[in-house]
């Protein structure tokens, strides 16, 4: 077994943690002229290069100079492992602290999404969550948050695919690392670069209301998703921690103004445990939560994890819960349980690393 605290020894200056100004800042500092920063930006994000020698387009000199003062910011995987199917396979990545984090590709039959970490463990707890069970070490550079989403995407260059959709859903709370978060994800936006779709796009909260707030004002077209997992907040407060610092009235409030700022439907996720929150009086209270907001509710039975002794409901109550919904009309989708086989949920790779 690979141990995570081996020692590198990368300088610590990738270029994924420039935006194009401040790459435009440092080779003007070397002397270079104002081109020569948009051709290192189409080489890092267009072309997906990782390694400078792949770089053609620039003399030889700045080559030199690139690899002796950065690194392009390429994780090294530790681990991988891949479902049975070969749909869904996950890495854990090496960061340039021998920290680590997992990501996610998930192959489906019209896209291909890479699911990506904003920090290092987690701070908000989540009963169920394995990443929550292993509490926060740090939050994600936003070219770490970045990398993570090119590497999937030049493994899927090498076989003639292509990464079409990122999620914000690994390791960690997005809108606790919001500027991170938020710089990578314009990163990944670049229509001069990477050219990912606002709308292919989703970063997904359990409800840090004034991290909603602020998102709502940042003129994005990004799909908002909100961990929700209760819909009374007696229930909300024991499943999701952080309900007790923002109720779901707030959260709720807060979703709405998203919703109506932007135009865009919310996605709520909710995890379905047995004899817990797949009740017919929970459903109940979700169609009231939600009305008013455009919403659609994403449904997924409960992955296990070791410390947590939920288990996924049964399809009978599944089946009960999905019927109540639809009688009030809600939009919902039962998702699939991708990488159960590898036990995909985010933080249960990482749990097997000293």
């Amino acid at each position: 077994m690979s141990q995570i605290n081996q020692p590198t020894s990368q300088p610590a200056n990738p270029l994924y943690g420039y935006d194009l100004p401040a790459l435009q800042s440092l080779l003007e500092a070397w002397g270079q002229p104002a081109y020569r920063a948009r051709q290192v930006w189409e080489w890092l994000y267009l072309h997906l290069a990782d390694d400078f020698d792949q770089m053609t387009s620039l003399p030889k000199s700045l080559r030199e100079r690139l690899a002796a003062g950065t690194i392009i910011g390429v994780p090294q995987v530790i681990d991988t492992a891949c479902s049975d199917d070969g749909e869904t396979r996950k890495d854990l990545l090496r960061l340039a602290d021998d920290e680590a984090v997992e990501a996610v590709l998930m192959r489906y039959e019209r896209r291909h999404t890479a699911c990506i970490s904003t920090q290092v463990g987690c701070a908000v707890g989540c009963a169920f969550c394995a990443t929550g069970q292993m509490g926060f070490r740090r939050n994600l550079t936003s070219g770490e948050i970045v990398a993570q989403a090119l590497h999937f995407a030049r493994i899927l260059r090498a076989g003639g695919e292509r990464l079409t959709n990122v999620v914000l859903m690994g390791m960690g709370e997005p809108l606790l690392n919001y500027d991170a978060s938020l710089a990578a994800i314009r990163r990944l936006i670049d229509p001069q670069g990477f050219k990912l779709g606002q709308r292919h796009i989703t970063l997904s909260t359990v409800g840090i209301v004034p991290g909603i707030r602020r998102l709502t004002d940042e003129g994005l077209q990004i799909t908002l998703a909100v961990s929700l997992h209760a819909a009374t907040d007696d229930l909300r407060d024991q499943l999701v921690p952080i309900n007790r610092s923002y109720t779901l009235d707030e959260l709720f409030e807060a979703c709405y103004h998203y919703a109506q700022r932007t135009g865009r439907r919310i996605s709520f996720e909710w995890a379905l445990i047995e004899n817990v929150n797949d009740t017919p009086q929970q459903a109940q209270a979700l169609a009231a939560r939600l009305k008013g907001i455009p919403s659609h509710v994403n449904l997924i039975p409960l992955n296990p994890t070791a410390n947590y002794e939920g288990l996924p409901s049964s399809q009978e109550r599944l089946a009960a819960f999905t019927t109540a919904l639809e009688r009030y009309h809600i939009p919902h989708t039962v998702r699939l349980r991708r990488g159960i086989d590898i036990q995909a949920g985010c933080g249960q790779l990482r749990q097997r690393y000293p």
